[in-house]
């Protein structure tokens, strides 16, 4: 992954986004992206939002690779170089943000990465400040789709730390960091946009 890369996935649900973002992210300030993979959400995101500083970030290098490729070629001033951020290590790189924003992470990380992704944030955010988390959840036992029930067992089966999360269980890792599930968004492609507020 050494040059710019637009996943067909992340190409198809950014326009999605942008509606659920425009209605709960601030009128300034930083949004701290996690886990940002190939970089084309960071570069649609801040074309969308240009009183935004978007701070993408990713642990794998060659995942960075392409982010800095997005971030040349959008030539935006509000797009931040990608910085080294995996959410298991602490202290994290950034001190204080406005938003987080963290999009298909929980279901291919081990729980303990959405624990910390949580506790994390907590310490970034002041009151009230939104986190958006997107993804395919599994919402209060109903996996919303069949297509979601074999995507579960096929993630399993690559690692068994990884799967869809319940959504009740989300919520409840957040209120022990301190943030609130505020809204369930429902999203196309049997996918849900989840909102926490800091408390």
């Amino acid at each position: 992954m050494t040059a710019k890369l637009a996943p067909p996935a992340a190409v198809r649900n950014a326009p999605f986004l942008i509606d659920v973002l425009r209605r709960v992210m601030p009128a300034d300030g930083l949004v701290l992206e996690i886990a940002s993979g190939s970089g084309y959400h960071a570069a649609a995101f801040a074309r969308a939002f240009p009183h935004l500083r978007w701070q993408p970030s990713e642990p794998e290098p060659a995942a960075r690779a392409s982010i800095a490729a997005h971030v040349d070629d959008a030539g935006a001033a509000n797009l931040l170089p990608p910085l080294a951020l995996d959410v298991l290590q602490s202290p994290w790189p950034v001190a204080h943000a406005d938003a987080v924003v963290c999009i298909n992470m929980m279901h291919i990380s081990p729980w303990r990465a959405t624990e910390a992704l949580f506790a994390g944030a907590a310490r970034l955010l002041d009151r009230e400040a939104p986190l958006l988390s997107y993804g395919p959840y599994i919402l209060h036992g109903d996996f919303i789709a069949e297509s979601n029930v074999a995507f579960d067992a096929s993630l399993k089966a690559r690692n068994p730390e990884w799967g869809l999360r319940e959504v009740d269980d989300v919520a409840a890792a957040a209120a022990a960091a301190g943030l609130r599930l505020d809204e369930i968004v429902p999203m196309p492609a049997n996918n849900l946009s989840l909102i926490f507020r800091r408390g």
